[in-house]
């Protein structure tokens, strides 16, 4: 399948790439590796985000592909969503994919729903930026040091530094190979995991603050609310990776972060150390992911979800 999706790419014109809303490392690396391989085959191709760049990223090469979606249908030859397990992932842009003469879907997520006509979900690969590393191989395209930056830190930020058990030898090798093309893995790691906001240390305070322990210490439980990132100066994607507190708690299995954003808009992030899969636990609330990543958005009311998430990982860990 991959190879008929290249081929797609091969006879396109135009294409429209899009990584899945509240854009992280793998979508917009993955997405832009990509676009500038399409572009060096002289090919039209162009990022569509459903909001701006997050500031973490901006280093990133081929910015100038970017442009956020203002709502207007356009038709492209390939749409292809990345690193999105479902189509309501995509917002607005979901609109595109009913225009696109041929549409594309490739994903590493098991919960993936198979919502194009080329479906290429691969579960075993860490990232997506594994798979587009593959693709431009297939496109007979070389990568410079520019794609290869963007697939190092699309590989990089799902494998949280290459310390997830969803790390494996092959991953180790591409990512040796993107080094040898020029990579400069301090800076990106400086850039991506050390370096932070005032507004995020704050925030990040405020949850510590904020975190619940349940179940004898085995499912820690983080709400962000818009007071705490009023008072803290933060803004909105500075809650990426809060979850990651409750994580790193020893004996921590299950972690969550609920982000209550006004009008009953609820967010969540899941985590898992152990045997629980989160994705499961996701799915039962309309969402999707990764064994041990996962999340959901819902309408609800906070304390009412909490109380029915924290059932939801109880039954998941007796399961276990």
């Amino acid at each position: 399948m991959l190879e008929k999706i290249a081929a797609a790419l091969r006879a396109a014109k135009s294409i429209a790439v899009m990584p899945h809303i509240s854009v992280d490392g793998d979508g917009l690396g993955s997405s832009l590796a990509l676009c500038m391989a399409l572009v060096n085959m002289g090919r039209e191709a162009v990022v569509y985000l459903e909001e701006e760049i997050p500031a973490m990223y901006e280093f990133l090469p081929g910015r100038s592909m970017v442009k956020v979606y203002d709502g207007n249908v356009k038709h492209f030859d390939v749409v292809a969503a990345l690193d999105t397990g479902d189509i309501k992932r995509l917002g607005s842009r979901a609109k595109l994919l009913e225009v696109g003469s041929v549409t594309v879907n490739i994903d590493h997520h098991n919960t993936n729903s198979g919502f194009a006509l080329l479906n290429y979900v691969d579960t075993e690969a860490s990232a997506v930026g594994e798979i587009i590393y593959n693709m431009i191989s297939l496109l007979k395209q070389s990568i410079d040091s520019s794609i290869a930056t963007c697939l190092y830190t699309a590989i990089s930020t799902d494998t949280g530094g290459f310390r997830f058990s969803n790390t494996t030898a092959l991953t180790h090798r591409i990512a040796a190979d993107l080094v040898d093309k020029g990579v400069n893995v301090s800076e990106i790691s400086r850039r991506v995991f050390e370096l932070t906001s005032i507004g995020k240390a704050r925030l990040t305070g405020e949850a510590i603050k904020a975190l619940e322990l349940f179940d004898n210490g085995r499912v820690a439980v983080i709400v962000i609310k818009d007071d705490m990132i009023a008072r803290s100066g933060a803004v909105e994607e500075d809650c990426e990776g809060i979850v990651n507190i409750g994580r790193s708690i020893k004996g921590v299995e299950v972690a969550a972060m609920i982000r209550e954003k006004g009008n009953r808009q609820v967010k969540v992030n899941l985590r898992s150390n152990g045997d629980t899969d989160v994705s499961e636990i996701a799915s039962a609330f309309s969402g999707g992911g990764h064994k041990r990543a996962a999340g959901f958005v819902a309408k609800a009311e906070v304390e009412h979800l909490k109380i029915e998430l924290l059932g939801h990982i109880e039954k998941a860990l007796k399961s276990n």
